[in-house]
């Protein structure tokens, strides 16, 4: 049995009188990209910081390990698995980036060789070979970001926490470090993401949460999220005028639109749903000329679920394959 890179029961923190934390679950598979959402001060920071043992739990929390040590008891042993990117750069601007990795490599306690052969390993990974030998800071925003996490790597850990890796960061530079990500999961890291990109959660996480109010609203796949929310609908074209008034006697529940000869039918965009509707179709001998799936994304789910303090919602671990939004069938 494969036990969870991290898991923790009933996490709790709070700063005086205000609770950050108030009994979370997290569980991330080995190997993974899980992401926490929330607005800013919903304590995902916090979160990033007990995990990676910077800040003590609060009292009542639960168990907590990750990559299989237990906070209370082992947390030097977490410290040798991990590696942290937080939202401010650690990057040291008055040196090198060479210097700023061989730095690590001495703090890691690697030999002189082998702290030369890993600095020059990742920064040629890292396409910070040229630049090397420059000081830190002189690097653009996008360098500095790549130079963060090749020094994080140094140790090789299996588990990385990056706190909002990309803010700040251009479209260019945020699509490079997506593929970074993407490549250490490629090589059997676990990544726990925390990020105010939705876009960025969509494309790189296997599960996401988000976290309202110091809990967690809702859990899941992208796709179980999305149909958490209302909205989603089938619109059907059509190119004749007869073709749309029988589909929209059929399709009492249909909103119509006569100038575009479209319906829009309410739908969650299921394959089961789907099929049923088709199959509602081809009995009244109706085929539309278009068909188009819209669901909604993770904007609105985020909006919705952290809109109000009482939004709650847990999903199972499996759940049927979605449409994709906007797959449109011709």
């Amino acid at each position: 049995m494969t036990h969870p890179a991290i898991a923790a029961n009933g996490l709790r923190k709070a700063y005086g009188d205000r609770t950050v934390l108030d009994g979370i679950d997290l569980t991330v598979p080995a190997g993974t990209v899980f992401a926490l959402l929330g607005p800013n001060g919903a304590g995902k920071t916090t979160a990033v910081k007990i995990l990676s043992t910077l800040v003590s739990p609060g009292p009542g929390s639960g168990g907590i390990r990750v990559g299989g040590h237990d906070l209370t008891t082992d947390a030097q042993a977490i410290r040798a698995a991990i590696g942290v990117t937080g939202q401010f750069s650690a990057v040291d601007g008055l040196i090198t980036g060479e210097e700023n990795m061989l730095l690590m490599a001495d703090l890691h306690h690697l030999p002189k060789r082998e702290g030369r052969r890993v600095a020059a390993e990742l920064l040629e990974r890292f396409d910070l070979v040229e630049a090397a030998k420059k000081p830190a800071s002189t690097y653009s925003g996008g360098m500095k970001r790549r130079l963060d996490i090749a020094m994080t790597l140094v140790g090789s850990p299996r588990i990385i926490f990056l706190d909002e890796p990309t803010t700040g960061l251009d479209p260019r530079s945020r699509h490079t470090m997506w593929g970074i990500i993407r490549g250490l999961v490629a090589d059997g890291v676990t990544v726990f993401l925390t990020t105010q990109y939705l876009e960025e959660a969509d494309e790189l996480a296997d599960r996401i949460a988000v976290l309202n109010n110091g809990r967690i609203a809702a859990e899941g796949t992208a796709e179980q999220l999305k149909r958490l929310v209302p909205g989603g609908h089938v619109e059907l074209r059509f190119t004749g005028p007869d073709a749309y008034r029988s589909a929209a006697a059929t399709l009492t529940e249909a909103a119509p639109d006569d100038e575009a000869l479209s319906l829009r039918v309410p739908s969650d965009g299921t394959q089961r749903e789907l099929r049923s509707l088709l199959d509602h179709l081809d009995a009244a001998g109706i085929e539309a000329d278009e068909l188009t799936v819209h669901t909604p994304d993770l904007d609105d789910v985020f909006f919705a679920l952290t809109a109000s303090a009482t939004a709650s919602a847990t999903l199972p671990a499996q759940a049927a394959p979605a449409a994709q939004p906007e797959e449109t069938l011709r």
